[in-house]
């Protein structure tokens, strides 16, 4: 199957370089599909292939020994994942999982081939080593903030991050986002709503005052 269209939409630099070694590369990768809530990468995994995301969303997460999740990440269109490149750039298997927020499709390229392709393609090799370095960037700043922010405001965070005119989400979700637990989401949603920055309804939160949360998520950096 031609998958050009597709490498034209979603990476474009690919396609109007004359870099034979990326046209390899695209060659060599294969289109997958994967459902929604299904394990991508799980802990000790090897890993084989270097996934490049077209649409959907993958979250990567740790589990405590007593069972407690913690979202580390997210990666969307556009992205690969900052595990996924560490692992493959350090020989190493994955040390948390990942797995499906929603229907996910993407470019699978085997490991071989990316090795072989980084080495000889100085734009792919840029590419790489941009996104990671992005990407784990992303990565310090959320652990920043779950450590230093208040509740308030990583809560105003993770809301800001979705930013959907109506939130379709669980206080269960959103505490694996923050890393904190179910009820005091749920407090201190009651307490954005008391200020009229919110209104929550059943399995949704909506009339959000972004503005409102966004003066709130700026505190800490303004101290």
């Amino acid at each position: 199957m031609n998958h050009a269209p597709l490498w034209k939409q979603y990476f474009p630099a690919f396609v109007g370089s004359d870099d034979r070694f990326l046209g390899q590369l695209m060659a060599a990768a294969s289109l997958v599909r994967i459902a929604p809530r299904q394990q991508v990468f799980y802990l000790g995994k090897a890993c084989d292939h270097y996934l490049l995301i077209l649409s959907g969303s993958v979250k990567a997460q740790i589990i405590s020994p007593d069972g407690k999740e913690l979202v580390l990440y997210h990666v969307h269109s556009g992205d690969s994942c900052v595990l996924t490149t560490s692992c493959l750039l350090g020989n190493s298997n994955y040390p948390a999982e990942g797995i499906t927020e929603t229907e996910v499709t993407a470019f699978a390229i085997p490991a071989h081939v990316f090795h072989r392709v980084l080495g000889q393609s100085p734009l792919f090799r840029e590419f790489v080593f941009h996104n990671f370095s992005t990407r784990l960037a992303d990565v310090i700043r959320r652990m920043e903030s779950l450590s230093f922010d208040s509740v308030d405001q990583k809560l105003a965070k993770v809301l800001i991050a979705i930013g959907d005119r109506v939130i379709h989400t669980t206080h269960n979700e959103l505490s694996l986002e923050m890393g904190t637990a179910r009820e005091v989401v749920s407090r201190h949603l009651k307490r954005f709503e008391s200020q009229g920055w919110l209104t929550l309804t059943r399995g949704a939160i909506q009339d959000i005052d972004y503005p409102a949360l966004k003066r709130l998520a700026a505190v800490h950096a303004n101290q």
